[in-house]
């Protein structure tokens, strides 16, 4: 992945992920989507999100044009034009407010907790949508769909999700299973661990997670442990390269096939993910892939 402005994008994920891995660990998650504020109207005609993932869920379901404002990380060319109403950790309470939206999209975190409160406080619906792993992601999708009044669009969305995951399993096991270390950042070293959606299209894909024994989501994993565990592949999914030489060279590391993710679909935990599952398996299994086709 070249140097762009993809790439903060994907800082801006890593953050997320980070933040409320930190928050997990600290205090109860409330689990599952809940809202906040005042009731959400039956019919909604302005929606706000916080991060590229919900603008994605908007999109997939055809209510793009209830979109009116989007974080400043969005690099959707649907909403280019859109006002940016600030980060997942740093929302600006006043740009949400002064675009009058019927409903605010938002992934919860500890960064974003208080100005996301605040917004509720002022009279603004707020859906919160955990999107730690796939189920969350499907029953976001669900909630959001409910809310939009796109119920239907939603249930095919998932529909087209699980017949991914299922294909590629079925194609998965007649492959052999690979040691698979995911990094979503060198210094320190941040890997997918159990319970995180990468974890889980990692086992779809056939692989064996080196990071399985983790301990959470997104845990920072020492270097001891990942020269022990000696993975046959890498998959690098950093926003930078800083530490990513000195770590390739070391014995045991030196000798793996290290590969990078080809798209943001593997990083945003949105609709695109059926897609991200058929990019992780081609990046793992190359020579089945292009036996086969472009399809596994």
């Amino acid at each position: 992945m070249s140097p762009s402005t993809p790439r903060l994008v994907l800082l801006a994920t890593v953050l997320c992920l980070l933040a409320d891995a930190a928050g997990a660990a600290g205090a109860p998650t409330p689990q599952g989507p809940r809202s906040l504020g005042p009731p959400t109207p039956a019919r909604v005609r302005r929606v706000v999100t916080l991060a590229p993932s919900l603008t994605e869920m908007v999109i997939a379901l055809g209510a793009g044009d209830t979109l009116v404002g989007v974080s400043r990380f969005d690099e959707a060319k649907e909403v280019a034009k859109l006002p940016r109403v600030g980060g997942f950790v740093d929302p600006s309470v006043e740009a949400v407010v002064a675009l009058k939206p019927d409903l605010v999209l938002v992934q919860p975190g500890p960064g974003n907790q208080r100005p996301v409160e605040k917004m509720a406080e002022l009279g603004v619906p707020v859906l919160l949508l955990p999107l730690h792993s796939v189920t969350d992601v499907l029953v976001g999708m669900r909630a959001v769909g409910g809310a939009l009044g796109r119920a239907k669009e939603a249930e095919a969305v998932i529909s087209r999700i699980e017949a991914t995951r299922t294909r590629i399993r079925e194609a998965a096991k007649k492959l052999p299973a690979p040691r698979v270390l995911f990094v979503y950042g060198f210094e320190p070293l941040v890997v997918a661990g159990p319970g995180s959606f990468a974890h889980e299209l990692l086992k779809d894909a056939g692989a064996l997670n080196v990071a399985a024994d983790g301990g959470s989501a997104y845990p920072v994993y020492s270097v001891e442990r990942v020269l022990r565990a000696r993975p046959d592949v890498v998959v690098d999914a950093a926003d930078v390269d800083v530490g990513k030489d000195k770590l390739r060279a070391l014995p045991g590391l030196s000798s793996a096939r290290w590969v990078e993710v080809p798209s943001m679909a593997l990083l945003q935990p949105g609709p695109s993910l059926g897609r991200g599952l058929e990019e992780l398996f081609r990046l793992l299994h190359p020579e089945a892939a292009s036996k086969d086709g472009a399809k596994p």
